[in-house]
């Protein structure tokens, strides 16, 4: 299919949009572009330098994370992903919204040429979406999109962890095997030079702590959604 990059963005409840705004700016050190939509509902964080890689969008509900994928010919990427399964939600012409065989939202958009990464920021940058995928629907997900992507799919850290990656692009995917319960969930990591002192400039911004893993600590937001604080490099995503 081509894919020329991929964007993160950060899905947060529509009533609670200016406060994920404020945070995710803090604490990626960006500024928010004008909001742009029918309704205002998109906008993007901007970097002192690079090209923006993160965007946020204010939805109905808890929210989340979604991929948008830019593609050099958006028509002949729909063609494709509907060969894989993936079913259109809604096309635009130009973009289109489509769901995964499990039913997860993303997004096929026209490159524009866009391939500076954004600079490390305070010891973190993000650099990853988490596709948390229910168990029997694991397999065949993590199929979707290794042949979506084209990108050769790593064993993680630990058995439930699949990564898919290339060299330059500023934007992981993680595929996650949740223990048990529905997926079709997502959420964004952060990788951290020193989590602990992640942890507290993004407390000291009004998130929280709700629990800790091996390589990770689960945050909250003030907005109220979930993301994670990784043990990785920023520079390179791997763990040391």
């Amino acid at each position: 299919m081509g894919v020329r990059r991929v964007v993160a963005f950060v899905d947060r409840p529509r009533e609670r949009f200016e406060e994920a705004a404020a945070f995710w700016t803090a604490v990626t050190g960006t500024r928010l572009s004008p909001r742009r939509g029918d309704d205002g509902e998109f906008a993007t964080l901007l970097p002192e330098s690079g090209d923006a890689c993160v965007k946020l969008q204010a939805v109905d509900g808890e929210g989340g994370a979604h991929l948008d994928l830019e593609v050099d010919d958006v028509r002949a990427a729909v063609a494709g992903a509907e060969a894989l399964g993936a079913a259109v939600a809604s096309d635009h012409g130009d973009w289109a919204m489509l769901r995964s065989p499990e039913g997860r939202a993303f997004c096929l958009v026209a490159w524009e040429g866009a391939a500076r990464r954004p600079p490390v920021f305070a010891g973190t940058r993000l650099d990853q979406v988490s596709l948390d995928i229910a168990p029997d629907a694991y397999e065949k997900e993590a199929a979707f999109w290794a042949a979506l992507t084209g990108w050769p799919p790593r064993r993680g850290s630990l058995p439930e962890f699949t990564t898919l990656a290339m060299p330059g692009m500023p934007v992981r995917i993680l595929l996650q095997r949740l223990g048990e319960g529905p997926g079709r969930s997502a959420h964004v990591d952060l990788a951290c030079a020193d989590p602990e002192a992640a942890r507290a400039l993004h407390e000291r911004h009004g998130a929280e702590v709700v629990t800790r893993g091996r390589h990770w600590i689960v945050m909250r937001d003030p907005a109220g959604g979930v993301y994670c604080l990784t043990g990785r490099d920023p520079e390179t995503g791997a763990l040391p």
